[in-house]
């Protein structure tokens, strides 16, 4: 199971994106504005978890992290926030770097996870 579905028990859309431009009608419903980074959706849609659920993407798109199914992803408005245990600290660093690649993310959280 991929981490998209793991974390938002659904399936992940086919066009899903890490980095979509904003949708020609995306606007923050609570603004009225443009859709900040972090609320952009996988399609380019506001959501309110769009940062976590780009992140999920993004790890459901490498091969390399796709195997490991005790993490789970969070925000905290531009934070990316993971949690549970990893294999290796290897797989953390590559996690953490994929996340930070996510437009919107100003950093990542790792105090909640554990490594062996």
């Amino acid at each position: 199971m991929g981490f998209f579905k793991k974390l938002f028990g659904m399936e992940k859309p086919a066009n899903a994106e890490v980095n979509p431009a904003p949708a020609a009608d995306a606007t923050d419903p609570e603004t009225g504005g443009e859709v900040a980074p972090e609320r952009m959706g996988v399609n380019g849609e506001y959501d309110q978890s769009g940062l976590a659920k780009r992140v999920a993407v993004a790890f459901d798109e490498d091969a390399s992290v796709t195997d490991v199914d005790t993490l789970w992803v969070a925000q905290t408005g531009s934070s990316v926030v993971l949690k549970g245990s990893v294999p290796s600290q290897d797989i953390l660093d590559k996690m953490v770097e994929l996340a930070s690649g996510v437009s919107g993310a100003s950093d990542v959280n790792i105090d909640q996870v554990t490594v062996g």
